[in-house]
């Protein structure tokens, strides 16, 4: 009877479970998985890792250990703990001769206890959140260190592919260069050439095979080739020789002067973390178009994660750890999508140095010479010398490139920070000041920042001006600080209150001291804030665009009725009067000089006639920076097929021979009637002139129809016209590539072709990808785009 009865404390415990709200399940523990682009790319980076840890380890006479130990560090802490979640540390060639000076001074054991110093160092910055701050260093004086730090691994690793013994420095290296070459070693330089020729000729492999054979890094071909040859030729070389791990040698406490010390710190903490911060700025903007979460890297984690793979790195006896450029660059082409790529590469290597040591031992010194020396080589980049020469930053470059090479790292930065600081001081002092009067009115003109130091030479033109006389201003610049502020306005009181008129102008746009809305009652009132008032751009006059400060009606003309006159009435007339009055005094000296000179511009900009796109606008190019090609659908004919109409041509070829052009580029942009007009194209119907031209863009369509369609990367293309817009602009290309003149200087390395896609309702630019890998995908182009990222 009990049995089958429930009890009043089973009754209890049913009314319990009924009225208790329903818990949710226990979480379910989460699953770590690992994408198969992370695997893939992980691979992809310890094949390039290996070899170029060796021989940057060999570079600076380290145990050949200590550069798989930076590696594997480097890949699994700073890849771990970093803030840029793809960006691949380990031992970089940037820190060669820095590691090379300390161990030849102090050692290698008080170089491993100084890259630990470096970490604790980084540890601090981190913390402090100044990491940005080292973002404010000039790129010259970057590139210049990059520079002079690749001279000096080239000269040194020189010796070694020549079968001999780097010295100390460049001048002595340089020195004993002579003798090298009158005893050179022929087994060693065969396996050298044999490495460089590997190296330089497999990117450039042709054909579908050719892209399927350059998805092996070509730093492991050259090397796997030239150890293959070396064993099959039995060639008796110096080789990779890894002493056991029981013997590897650790961290010991620093020993040497304390100031010493303390500026190898200092130089280690400097060199790792601004190259480390700059790759993670480029490394941003490699994955600008990709749908990736938390993108942006974190630079002072990343600073933090630098700083604990260089503690634990030194402390295991491993060479100093910063962020590379090429394995980076590797792991974002190769697909990657998280940090578990920088760590897989990481523990690849970790197997490596247990498990293949027997293989790496047949590697030749002479080989890994020969890879380190082409990448010194690389770090010294004409883009980078071109772009500082168009910033007038040449002189920053040269000294801080001389400076590292001839003295040192830190003393060459030192010198370069010293020029660049004096270089922007004489450009903020050489402010251009001048008087002239013209029907009775004086004009004072400013060119440059007005600052303190432009104030007596302002002065002097101000008192140029007779009392009771009318003058203007004109203020062209972007800054005006407190004393020369205070001298125009104490001038303009004087001068008005002896029956003069004063009257301030400026480049439209620009502000002037203080934004209008907030100058004082005394500067409104003087009229000294009106330069700030418009906020018009002069390049950018596009049709019913107004000023926000009104604009008088031109003399004789009543103001109601300019008011009332439609854009349809006088817009080009109108248009012309507003060049002439706000646009040609700024540019008149420009268009002066180059009605003198001639035209020299740098580039052809081949695109379509469409009004929606402005070339000089979404180029940011003034007069004489670029030759224009415009015409329906942004179409090249292939040479032999103009049918009559070599416009074209003739300006290609002009632009090619006689202003020898750098660069040609193909712009499409969305919306494109011409592309439209094509996908709807009737064979059968009569041909107009239009549908005469528009034949040239047939092959773009049959390009698209054979799946070999270009794209966006991040995202599909929006419809089918679209996806011929952006083909066509590929397929314009190749048309471009066929025309002689192009196809000669393609092949003396005097111009680059660029693909380029504009989005009209986003005013979003695309470039064509130079990664051959890569083919057809149009990258965006981000606010935040800076140049190549550091070697």
């Amino acid at each position: 009877m009990s049995a089958c009865v429930p009890t009043r404390a089973a009754d209890s415990n049913r009314t319990k479970r009924i009225h208790q709200p329903h818990s949710p399940p226990p979480p379910q523990p989460r699953r770590f998985r690992i994408a198969g682009a992370d695997w893939s790319a992980s691979i992809a980076v310890f094949l390039i890792a290996l070899p170029l840890s060796l021989g940057i380890a060999l570079a600076t006479g380290a145990p050949l250990q200590s550069g798989l130990v930076a590696a594997a560090v480097g890949g699994l802490l700073a890849g771990r703990l970093g803030g840029s979640p793809l960006q691949v540390s380990g031992p970089a060639a940037g820190l060669t001769v820095v590691t090379a000076e300390l161990i030849h001074r102090y050692g290698w054991r008080t170089t491993c206890a100084i890259t630990v110093l470096a970490g604790v160092a980084q540890l601090g910055l981190g913390c402090l959140r100044v990491a940005r701050t080292a973002l404010a260093v000039s790129p010259a004086i970057v590139h210049g260190m990059l520079a002079g730090i690749g001279v000096t691994i080239a000269v040194a690793q020189l010796h070694i592919v020549l079968g001999g013994t780097p010295q100390s420095s460049v001048l002595a290296n340089l020195h004993a260069l002579p003798a090298q070459l009158a005893h050179l070693q022929p087994a060693a330089v065969s396996m050298s050439a044999l490495t460089l020729a590997l190296l330089l000729a497999w990117p450039r492999l042709p054909g579908r095979v050719g892209r399927l054979l350059r998805t092996i890094p070509a730093a492991l071909v050259a090397v796997a080739g030239a150890t293959t040859a070396a064993s099959l030729a039995a060639l008796s070389l110096p080789k990779v020789d890894l002493p056991s791990w029981r013997s590897h040698a650790l961290a010991s406490l620093p020993e040497g002067p304390v100031l010493g010390i303390a500026a190898a710190v200092l130089t280690t903490t400097l060199v790792c973390s601004v190259q480390s911060l700059l790759g993670a700025v480029a490394v941003d903007k490699l994955t600008a178009g990709r749908p990736l979460p938390n993108r942006r890297s974190d630079l002072d984690r990343e600073l933090l994660g630098q700083g604990t793979a260089n503690i634990v790195s030194g402390a295991l006896g491993g060479l100093p750890v910063a962020g590379v450029a090429v394995r980076t660059s590797a792991n974002v082409r190769a697909g990657a999508v998280s940090r578990n790529s920088t760590m897989l590469h990481g523990v690849w290597v970790v197997v490596a140095a247990l498990l293949m040591v027997p293989i790496l031992e047949l590697i030749p010194l002479a080989s890994l010479a020969a890879l380190v020396m082409a990448v010194g080589i690389q770090m010294v980049s004409l883009h980078h010398i071109r772009t500082v020469t168009r910033h007038r930053e040449v002189l920053v470059y040269a000294v801080t490139t001389l400076g590292v090479v001839l003295l040192g790292v830190l003393e060459g930065v030192t010198l370069g920070v010293a020029v660049a600081v004096a270089v922007a001081l004489n450009r903020l002092a050489r402010t251009r000041i001048t008087h002239d009067e013209q029907e009775g009115v004086h004009y004072v003109q400013v060119r440059g920042q007005l600052t303190f130091l432009a104030v007596p030479r302002l002065s002097r033109a101000l008192h140029l001006v007779p009392h009771g006389a009318d003058a203007v201003v004109e203020l062209d610049g972007s800054f005006m600080d407190h004393a020369a502020y205070e001298s125009l306005q104490d001038w303009q009181t004087a001068h008005t209150a002896q029956g003069g008129s004063v009257e301030f102008t400026g480049r439209a746009g620009t502000r002037i001291s203080l934004p209008a809305m907030e100058a004082p009652a005394a500067e409104r009132s003087t009229g000294l804030g009106e330069a700030s008032a418009c906020r018009c751009r002069p390049w950018t006059p596009w049709r019913n665009h107004q000023c926000a400060r009104p604009q008088p009606a031109p003399p004789g003309e009543d103001p109601d009725e300019s008011a009332a006159t439609g854009p349809s009435g006088h817009q080009l007339a109108r248009g012309i009067s507003a060049f002439q009055r706000n646009t040609a005094p700024l540019v008149r000296g420009e268009l002066a000089r180059l009605a003198r000179e001639g035209q020299r511009p740098s580039q052809l900009f081949l695109t379509c006639a469409d009004s929606r796109l402005v070339t000089s606008m979404i180029t940011s190019s003034g007069p004489g920076d670029l030759f224009v090609v415009r015409n329906v659908g942004n179409l090249v004919p292939p040479p032999g097929e103009e049918s009559g109409d070599d416009s074209v041509a003739a300006a290609i070829e002009y632009a090619v021979d006689v202003l020898e052009v750098r660069s040609i580029t193909v712009c499409g942009h969305s919306g494109c009637g011409a592309m439209q007009a094509l996908l709807s194209s009737d064979p059968g119907s009569s041909q107009t002139p239009l549908k005469r031209w528009l034949r040239y863009g047939l092959p773009s369509l049959e390009r698209m129809a054979a799946e070999d369609r270009a794209r966006l990367a991040g995202r599909a293309a929006a419809d089918a016209v679209e996806e011929l817009c952006l083909t066509n602009v590929v397929q314009q290309l190749a048309h471009l590539r066929a025309h002689e003149s192009v196809a000669r200087a393609l092949r003396e390395g005097a111009l680059e072709l660029h693909g380029m896609y504009f989005h009209v309702g986003e005013a979003q630019a695309y470039l064509l990808s130079e990664d051959p890998a890569a083919d057809g995908v149009f990258a965006r182009v981000t606010e935040t785009a800076r140049d190549d990222m550091p070697a």
